[in-house]
């Protein structure tokens, strides 16, 4: 049994969900491990992991404007210390999640085929973004 570890920085552009599909993929493949269970982990709390459609843009935007919609920014929160999207973005974290676990299979994350990893931000402004993964397997 083994384990590696590694780590990504995204760049976002603002809110929206930011494909990491290809990233994750490479990087398992290149760890030769060929069986195991791969964790995903976002080391902050504005911004989320999804598995999610690959193919139709208008899903990723229909999910963004669902949950714009939800947790609506112009609802009057306490904490504000960074700005109105900032209590709404901690909402939308909480909503969806900031890990994933994902089985690995013959060197490659089972996916389906329409299914897509994003990083899911939740800032109106950019931000660096870091995400840990655990491969664990043999």
């Amino acid at each position: 049994m083994r384990q590696e570890f590694h780590r990504l920085i995204v760049e976002t552009h603002g809110k929206g969900l930011n494909m990491i599909t290809r990233h994750v993929c490479t990087w398992v493949q290149e760890t030769g491990i060929q069986n195991g269970l791969l964790t995903l982990w976002c080391r902050h709390t504005s911004a989320s992991l999804t598995v999610q459609e690959n193919a139709d843009p208008t899903v990723r935007r229909d999910i963004a404007e669902f949950f714009d919609d939800l947790v609506p920014e112009s609802r009057s929160y306490i904490h504000d210390d960074e700005g109105p999207d900032d209590m709404p973005a901690h909402l939308r974290s909480m909503l969806t999640d900031i890990q994933l676990t994902i089985p690995v299979m013959n060197g490659s994350p089972v996916l389906g085929t329409w299914q897509g990893i994003y990083l899911f931000e939740h800032r109106r402004t950019p931000h660096r973004r870091e995400i840990v993964f655990h491969l664990l397997g043999e």
